[in-house]
C-alpha cells in the first residue's frame, strides 16, 4: 500500500491545515496584559483567564511556527515566555501557579500537569535560542526534581498548594504522560541523559507495569501509594473516570519516540505501542458512527460517548508513527480513516480551527468546552506526519533546516 505521508498532495494539504490553525490563533489570541485569550468558535477572545497549560502550549506551538519560517511567530513566543516567567512563576515559594486573571491569582495550586508543559515550552524555546529558555529550563527542572519527582517508583507526584503543602493523596497518569513528552523534548534540546532516564522510568511504570497488566488499557488514577484507584471520580476534563482511549493513542506514539531516542534499550516499547493502538481502535472507536469515545468503563463499554477532537489528533500521530515503523497496512488504513473523520466532522472549514466536541450524532456540542480550546493537539496532528518518525517536531524541524 502506498502511503499518504509521502504523497505530495497530502503533504501540501497537511501544511495548508497547519497554516489555517496558525492563522486562527496567531492574530487574536494575544492578551496585551500578558498571556493569551481563549477563543470563541469565531476567533473572538473569551476571557482574561490565563491557565498554565494554555500559556505553555502556545509557546511550544509558535516556537514550532518560528522554526518552520512563519513570520510573526517569534513575537508570540516572546509574549508567552514573559507570561510564564513573570505571571505564572511563584517568586516567593517557587514553582508555577495554575491560573490568574487581570484581578490576580485565580488558582495558585502547583500541578505536575502544568509543570510538564513548562518544561516542554522551555525546551522548545531553547531550540530557538530564546534568551529566557536556559533560565526557565533550569528552574522548572529543579522544581520537578525537588518537589514532584518520586524516586520510588520513579514517577511524578501530582499537586500541591502554593506553599507546597499537600492538597490530596491523588496520583495520576496524565501528568506523567505529558511529563514523558516534555522530558524527551528536554533531552533533545540539551543532551542531558537524566531527562531520558526519567522518561523511561515513567513509561516502564505506567505502561510496562500497569497497562500491560490490564491488557494494554491505561490506568488513569492511583492513590498515594500508587495502587490503582479505578473508582476515582474527578474532573471530567482533566481526570475523567474509567479509562481514556485518547491516552492509549498518545502513549503509543510516545513509546515509539522513546524507543528511538533511547537507543532501543527498552525492547518492549514497540510491541506495547502497537497493542495500545490496536486496543484503542477495537474498544475506543465508534464502529457505527466514527470517532473515539471519550472514556470507557473497565468492562470496555463506553462511559462518555462524546467525541472530542484531541483523541482523534492523537490517533493521527500514533498511526503515522506506527505506519513509519511497521509494514502492516493496518496502520496506514487507520491513518487515512482517522484523518477522514477529522476532515468531515472536526475541522471547522468555515471559521477555522477544530470543533472541540461532537455529540453522539456527530454535531458540534458544548459540554466540556467553550469555543476552541487550543492549537496544540491539532497542530501536531498536521505536522507530525511530515517529518521522520525519529524524534519530536522541534528536533526534526531543526534537523531538516
Amino acid at each position: 500500500m502506498t502511503t499518504w505521508r509521502t504523497s505530495p498532495y497530502h503533504r501540501h494539504w497537511l501544511l495548508a491545515q497547519a497554516g489555517r490553525l496558525f492563522d486562527f490563533f496567531q492574530y487574536t489570541s494575544v492578551n496585551p496584559k500578558g498571556g493569551f485569550f481563549d477563543l470563541y468558535d469565531d476567533g473572538r477572545p473569551i476571557s482574561a483567564l490565563r491557565q498554565l497549560h494554555a500559556t505553555t502550549r502556545m509557546v511550544h506551538c509558535f516556537a514550532i511556527g518560528h522554526l518552520l519560517g512563519r513570520p510573526g511567530a517569534d513575537a508570540l513566543v516572546d509574549h508567552g515566555m514573559d507570561c510564564i516567567w513573570n505571571g505564572h512563576r511563584d517568586m516567593k515559594h517557587g514553582g508555577y501557579i495554575w491560573s490568574f486573571d487581570d484581578d490576580g491569582t485565580r488558582d495558585d495550586s502547583k500541578q505536575a500537569y502544568g509543570h510538564a508543559f513548562v518544561l516542554l515550552a522551555a525546551s522548545s524555546a531553547k531550540c530557538l535560542g530564546h534568551p529566557l529558555a536556559d533560565r526557565l529550563l533550569a528552574d522548572v527542572t529543579e522544581v520537578l526534581e525537588k518537589r514532584f519527582w518520586e524516586a520510588v517508583p520513579g514517577v511524578t507526584s501530582e499537586e500541591y498548594a502554593r506553599d507546597w503543602s499537600k492538597i490530596s493523596d491523588y496520583r495520576g497518569q496524565n501528568s506523567n504522560m505529558h511529563l514523558t513528552e516534555a522530558l524527551m523534548a528536554a533531552f533533545e534540546a540539551t543532551g542531558d541523559s537524566e531527562y531520558l532516564r526519567k522518561a523511561e522510568s515513567i513509561a516502564s511504570f505506567i505502561i510496562g507495569k500497569h497497562a500491560a497488566a490490564l491488557d494494554h488499557r491505561v490506568a488513569e488514577h492511583f492513590d498515594t501509594k500508587w495502587n490503582l484507584f479505578n473508582d476515582y471520580r474527578g474532573s471530567e476534563i482533566f481526570r475523567p473516570a474509567g479509562s481514556t482511549p485518547g491516552h492509549w493513542l498518545e502513549w503509543a506514539r510516545l513509546l515509539l519516540q522513546l524507543h528511538e531516542l533511547g537507543g532501543r534499550r527498552l525492547a518492549w516499547l514497540p510491541q506495547a505501542a502497537e497493542k495500545l493502538f490496536r486496543n484503542s481502535i477495537a474498544l475506543g472507536w465508534d464502529h457505527e458512527k466514527g470517532g473515539f469515545h471519550y472514556t470507557l468503563e473497565w468492562d470496555n463499554t463506553p462511559r462518555l460517548r462524546q467525541k472530542l477532537w484531541w483523541p482523534v489528533t492523537e490517533g493521527i500521530g500514533a498511526a503515522a508513527w506506527l505506519a513509519a515503523h511497521s509494514s502492516d497496512p493496518f496502520f496506514e488504513v487507520w491513518y487515512r480513516r482517522i484523518w477522514g473523520f477529522a476532515a468531515n466532522h472536526l475541522i471547522d472549514h468555515a471559521k477555522g480551527g477544530w470543533h472541540a466536541e461532537l455529540d453522539e450524532n456527530l454535531r458540534p456540542a458544548r459540554g466540556f468546552f467553550t469555543g476552541k480550546p487550543d492549537i496544540y493537539h491539532a497542530l501536531q496532528a498536521c505536522l507530525i506526519p511530515l517529518y521522520p518518525a525519529r524524534g519530536s517536531l522541534t528536533k526534526m524541524i531543526l534537523e531538516g533546516m
